[in-house]
């Protein structure tokens, strides 16, 4: 009976040690080198460029971490890996964080990459006399990464802006790229919202056409009212609350990936870049880093005035943050306490 007692009881702490390890809430500290899962939206999305280059830079190594970067065609997919505990850090958009916190999932950027989207809204060449304005979106199938992603999130916005509802158009999962590029052109979509380089690939062959510009500035506060933060590193809460040294690691890394892009071409980005990224044509590559490099910012942090139009944009439509947006705290959708500690480092 002592010895089955016994096997019981280890069998329990086998399984506790189990469960701690899958715990959302804890970081494997290795032997003094943190080993972290950071999944991104879609490694080879010119938005989300800082995660590589900052592994091609050598920028977490320096800095003593273990870093593991996931690719994913979709942020919503990515926050669900974060939520779950198996990845411990997301590049994605910010808007996921206020999303989030009226799921009551409290989610937080601690480095804020840019803030404008990066993205644009491109329609088939073939309907560009039909599809003048996101009033023509009525009855129109239009293209996103997946329901509930960013490129959701903003192709809601621009209807909604003009008037149309989200019920009126039919959204259509097709990820990026070719899976992206061929139902836009077979006219199984009449447009749809993506990022470079697929822009520049249907733009250079006149498939596409862009009808709302949110790589600039000028197009971001044009269409959505204002900036609109995007690409950032967002962690759990407890995690931030946790681990503020291995957080603050995290930060120094991509700060200095945000100084290195400020001061480099187009060009020599590219060349720092792993070469499947260029999907065999380098020089429509550095094309789409050009169009879309002036997005990022160089020190990592939030523009508070962008936090509040994200809320703003993301209550004009959403079921979901719109009955609770006067109770958000975007306080805790964001910190700029580790870009700022990232700032005074050489």
């Amino acid at each position: 009976m002592r010895r089955k007692i016994g096997l019981l009881l280890a069998l329990v702490l086998v399984a506790a040690g189990t469960m701690a390890c899958r715990d959302s809430r804890t970081l494997d500290l290795g032997e003094g080198t943190p080993h972290l899962k950071i999944v991104v939206g879609g490694l080879e999305k010119v938005i989300y460029l800082p995660a590589m280059l900052t592994q091609q830079l050598g920028g977490f190594k320096k800095e003593g971490l273990d870093v593991e970067l996931l690719g994913e065609q979709s942020g919503a997919t990515a926050e669900t890996g974060l939520i779950s505990g198996e990845v411990q850090g997301v590049v994605g958009f910010y808007d996921h964080t206020i999303d989030l916190q009226a799921k009551e999932q409290c989610i937080t950027s601690v480095v804020q990459m840019a803030n404008i989207p990066g993205e644009a809204e491109v329609i088939s060449a073939k309907k560009a006399g039909e599809i003048r304005s996101a009033a023509d979106f009525r009855g129109r199938k239009l293209g996103v990464t997946s329901l509930g992603s960013s490129t959701d999130f903003l192709t809601k916005a621009l209807a909604a802006k003009d008037g149309v509802s989200s019920s009126d158009y039919t959204p259509v999962k097709v990820g990026a790229g070719q899976t992206f590029i061929a139902p836009l052109t077979r006219g199984e979509i009449d447009a749809g919202m993506t990022t470079d380089p697929t822009i520049a690939q249907l733009t250079t062959t006149g498939q596409g056409k862009v009808l709302y510009d949110l790589r600039t500035e000028q197009g971001t506060r044009a269409a959505l009212g204002g900036l609109y933060p995007s690409t950032s590193l967002y962690m759990s809460c407890e995690i931030v609350h946790r681990y503020p040294e291995v957080v603050q690691k995290l930060a120094n890394a991509f700060v200095g990936s945000l100084r290195w892009i400020s001061a480099h071409s187009p060009e020599e980005i590219a060349a720092k870049m792993p070469q499947s990224f260029a999907g065999g044509n380098p020089r429509l590559y550095v094309k789409s880093i050009k169009d879309s490099i002036g997005m990022f910012n160089a020190d990592g942090k939030m523009d508070p005035a962008a936090a509040r139009n994200a809320l703003r944009v993301l209550a004009s439509f959403s079921k979901n943050v719109a009955p609770r947006k006067d109770k958000i705290a975007l306080d805790r959708t964001y910190t700029t306490k580790f870009a700022d500690a990232a700032a005074t480092k050489p």
